[in-house]
Parts: structure tokens; sequence; C-alpha cells
């Protein structure tokens, strides 16, 4: 498939309107380019994962590339989800790549090949450790998020069920992932601390300028 694209700017949606794949309009806030743009961002997410894990401390090392391998495949997977979720039922057209049930059984397999890595968990896992993991928590966050409004499409039956079930899956492997980069990286989890004192208030102002 070749596409061609001359410049950025069209003007075509200066009304407020947006075209759909076979050529509907629609309005900029429709549910369907809600969820489709909520992909894009996670996408965008994803790109800054990568970016990171090109970056020290992780450069060149075996764990890093284990999880750009992965993410750069999720990518251009992640596109197509979004042409399909661009593309009305009514326009549908023979060749059209759509998510199945083989792209939701590669995640969970990613995801059991790492999870047997990783220690039994015994708490909930906050944002953190380290630079990588903390951002592919924001981009857990996002991919909920996207499946969330995902679902409201599919069920208006504008949507297949697997492009929610998809997000789904691919939440709990960016989990995963955001776990095994950070124990791999020699950074501890920050785990939930269940009822947790307050810093006393001498420490938690330590640094801050005494006012004029």
């Amino acid at each position: 498939m070749t596409i061609r694209i001359d410049r950025v700017y069209t003007r075509t949606g200066d009304d407020g309107q947006t075209g759909l794949v076979g050529g509907k309009r629609v309005a900029k806030d429709d549910l369907r380019i809600a969820c489709y743009g909520d992909v894009d961002e996670l996408n965008s997410v994803l790109g800054v994962v990568r970016s990171i894990l090109a970056a020290a401390p992780y450069e060149g090392t075996a764990h890093a590339a284990r999880i750009d391998g992965v993410l750069a495949f999720v990518q251009q997977e992640l596109f197509d989800v979004g042409s399909e979720l661009a593309t009305p039922p009514e326009s549908e057209y023979e060749g059209m790549i759509r998510v199945g049930a083989d792209s939701i059984a590669r995640l969970e397999a990613w995801m059991d090949e790492l999870s047997a890595d990783l220690p039994e968990l015994k708490s909930f896992v906050l944002p953190g450790g380290g630079t990588a993991a903390a951002m592919l928590h924001v981009a857990r966050t996002v991919c909920r998020r996207s499946e969330r409004i995902v679902t409201t499409l599919v069920r208006t039956e504008s949507a297949s069920a697997n492009t929610a079930r998809y997000l789904n899956r691919l939440s709990d492997l960016l989990f995963v992932q955001s776990r095994w980069i950070a124990l791999a990286s020699g950074h501890s989890e920050v785990l939930w601390q269940h009822g947790l004192e307050p810093p006393p208030a001498g420490r938690a102002q330590r640094g801050r300028k005494k006012p004029a």
C-alpha cells in the first residue's frame, strides 16, 4: 500500500468537521474521532517510552532491547487499530486490517514470558521504578482510557469488540513491562502501603527556603 502526503494542512477541517475512512464527514468531537484520537495519544506515549529506552541508562542493554522490540511492533499494530476505528461499518472494504484473536493472544504470550521472571505481587504497584517504568505506567493509564471510550463505541455496534479486548490486554502488558523493566534495570518497585504514616513536618519541609 502506497500513501502520499503532499502537505499537512488542508483547511478542510476549519468548519469543525473531519473525514472518516470512506469520506463521511463528522464533527471533530464525534465519539469515533475521540476513540482513534485516544489510540493515537497512546501511540505517542509509547514513542516516548522507546526514546527513554534508547538513552542512558537503558541504552544498549538487553532488557531495553527486549521491551523496545515489542513496543515497536505494538506501535505499528496500534496504527492499524486506529484505522479500523476510523472506518464506519458502511465503509468497510476488502483487505481491511482488523485486530483479531491472534493479536490478542500474542499480547498474552508476551505478558506470560515477562511474568515468569517477576516475583509474586503482594501489594498494589505505584508508578515509579525508574524513568522507563514510570512512563510505561503513563502509557498503561492512557491505554485504559482508550479502552473505556472504545467500549462505548463497541456498545453501539459501531466497532468490533476485539478493538476493546486488544486495548484491555495491552494495558495489562504495559503494566507487566513496567514491573519487568524496573527490576531488570536495578530499580525497586514502589508498592502501596496501607495506612502509611506521613513524614514529620520538619522532614517534609526540608529544602524549602524560609519566608523572608
